[in-house]
């Protein structure tokens, strides 16, 4: 897959400041979107109400958002693969889960299902997603996503998935894969998209999914010995998360990965890493 050439500044959002969500920002997003005089025409219509969204990000403040030209090559995954099943971690405004969630449905996928940690971004992006006309496809779940992850394997309401969008929390897309990979989410023809990989940046995810079956065997032996230890010596403690045990992953699994290179919405450089599970 070829690399974005060049950024066109005309398109560049405002740019990223030291605070630059969680401060009202979002709902003054969503406040401009329902206020436009033309609301009427971005019904139904997900382009138009991602332009919206732009404009906003462009004029108003910055969003954090994935943006047109990283937007480009996951929708090109999408329509190459044309998954059952995709699923989202980190809904923000719902940028991405009206992007995706689109392309998805008109490649015949069954499922799109948002995981959001923040109740109030998961309001924002619902009345968003709604607009668009994908209240109906797209399911926002809200909660840490491990804990979304788990509920909705014990559910039975997620069994496999077909493409994962990692946009979370960035130290969380390690442990986060590798709870999918533990779930049985993760085999054989999925492929897994993250976001970021260049600003800021995540080297222990990209260390992990470039690396060989041996060297995951290794690393997973000594975490588990580690872990072994740990517990030996504090018999106190939960090992992972609120109950819900360590997370080892399955390193039997077989990626080939690929960095592409491109652009936040700012225009400053960044990069998707692309992997498949390829047995």
């Amino acid at each position: 897959m070829s690399p974005a050439a060049s950024f066109d500044p005309s398109k560049a959002y405002a740019q990223q400041e030291e605070v630059f969500f969680n401060d009202g920002r979002e709902a003054q997003l969503l406040d401009h979107v329902q206020s436009r005089p033309d609301i009427e025409k971005l019904r139904g219509s997900p382009q138009k109400v991602l332009a919206a969204i732009d404009e906003f990000g462009r004029q108003e403040k910055y969003l954090m958002n994935i943006g047109e030209d990283k937007g480009a090559i996951v929708t090109r995954v999408i329509h190459e693969t044309q998954p059952k099943v995709m699923v989202e971690l980190g809904g923000y405004v719902g940028y991405s889960a009206i992007l995706f969630g689109n392309a998805a449905r008109a490649a015949g996928a069954q499922a799109y299902i948002c995981l959001e940690r923040s109740a109030e971004f998961a309001r924002i992006a619902r009345a968003l997603i709604d607009l668009a006309g994908l209240g109906s496809f797209v399911d926002i779940v809200v909660g840490p996503s491990s804990h979304s992850l788990r509920a909705l394997h014990a559910s039975g309401r997620l069994e496999r998935i077909d493409v994962l969008f990692l946009d979370h929390y960035k130290p969380a897309y390690l442990p986060d894969l590798q709870l999918c990979e533990q779930l049985g989410f993760v085999g054989r023809g999925a492929v897994i998209v993250a976001d970021n990989v260049i600003k800021p940046g995540n080297p222990p995810y990209l260390a992990y999914v470039r690396s060989s079956v041996e060297t995951k065997r290794r690393a997973a032996k000594a975490a588990k010995a580690a872990a072994a230890n740990d517990h030996d010596h504090d018999h106190d403690h939960d090992g992972g998360g609120g109950g819900g045990g360590v997370v080892r992953g399955n390193p039997e699994l077989v990626y080939e990965s690929e960095l592409i290179q491109s652009f936040e919405p700012t225009g400053i450089p960044d990069g998707v890493e692309i992997t498949i599970c390829v047995g």
